[in-house]
């Protein structure tokens, strides 16, 4: 009893499941690896496709960000970007957030992290964490790669911009790094549809598909422009936002509203999320 009592006595829900704990296994999965592999590989894929294609600016009448893309290793980091922003950076996201704790129902090792004992918000918290971190550095090694590859290919200069001027080297890094940070709070939406779909189903391809299908879904929404200024109210409406910190002169009020309502809609599905769990009978 003494035994008991001095366990008991000396347990602390901060010491279950730690985080490190958590990352490494998260590491270890296969879909992970493959995730890094495919973002990876894809400022190759684009430099591959301007050499077939030979310089693409100049191509027509108005110039675009894609028109610049091989005037320098900023802009063809800032295409990879744009390119990869409103589908592919969506699909990372939901992986790691609504595979997480669907995949331990999946397994039927669920049950037994909770008796371990881990408290479910300890869990959920955890998980939470380094699915988040694994976004953040999924959305970090896609520019990064690509700013390397493209300064081998174009070389290291200016970010030239497509209406006109250019950001040196230093303020293109600063606003490069800002527009990935808008982008990992912009897909926080995302990630609150992909973990409270993950506490509620023991399927992760379905929770991972349905956060996919409802982010397509706001798009498609978006694209209808009858719906005047209920758009504002839609994240997707909001994604390319960051196009206006690349300018000479930045615009942040698009930014700062689209931050808003993306923390804003995933902070309700993130509270959904705890609130099903604690609640939830968990069997498998």
């Amino acid at each position: 009893m003494s035994t008991l009592t001095e366990v008991a006595s000396g347990y602390q829900t901060r010491h279950t499941l730690p985080l490190r704990v958590e990352l490494v296994r998260q590491l270890k999965r296969r879909r992970t690896l493959v995730m890094g592999a495919i973002l990876g590989l894809l400022p190759f894929v684009l430099l591959i496709a301007f050499a077939i294609g030979g310089d693409p600016s100049g191509r027509n009448g108005q110039i675009t960000l894609m028109d610049t893309a091989t005037a320098s290793g900023a802009n063809f980091a800032a295409v990879n970007l744009f390119v990869s922003a409103g589908f592919l950076l969506v699909i990372p996201v939901a992986l790691f957030c609504g595979d997480t704790v669907a995949s331990e129902a999946s397994w039927s090792s669920l049950r037994y992290l909770l008796a371990a004992p881990v408290p479910r918000a300890r869990l959920l918290w955890s998980k939470l964490a380094v699915a988040l971190g694994l976004s953040l550095a999924a959305m970090i090694l896609l520019p990064v790669v690509a700013l390397a590859v493209g300064t081998a290919a174009y070389g290291w200069g200016p970010l030239q911009i497509p209406t006109g001027g250019a950001l040196d080297t230093g303020t293109a890094t600063q606003r490069l790094a800002l527009t990935v940070a808008y982008i990992f709070v912009s897909q926080l939406v995302t990630a609150g549809l992909a973990f409270w779909l993950s506490t509620k189903t023991d399927a992760p391809l379905g929770a991972v598909g349905g956060a996919v299908g409802l982010t397509i879904v706001g798009n498609v929404l978006d694209a209808v422009t009858a719906l005047g200024h209920w758009r504002d109210f839609l994240p997707a409406h909001w994604q390319f936002a960051w196009a206006d910190a690349v300018q000479p002169h930045p615009e942040w009020s698009g930014m700062i509203q689209g931050a808003a309502i993306s923390i804003t809609y995933a902070l309700v599905l993130f509270a959904l999320a705890f609130r099903g769990f604690s609640r939830k009978d968990i069997v498998s």
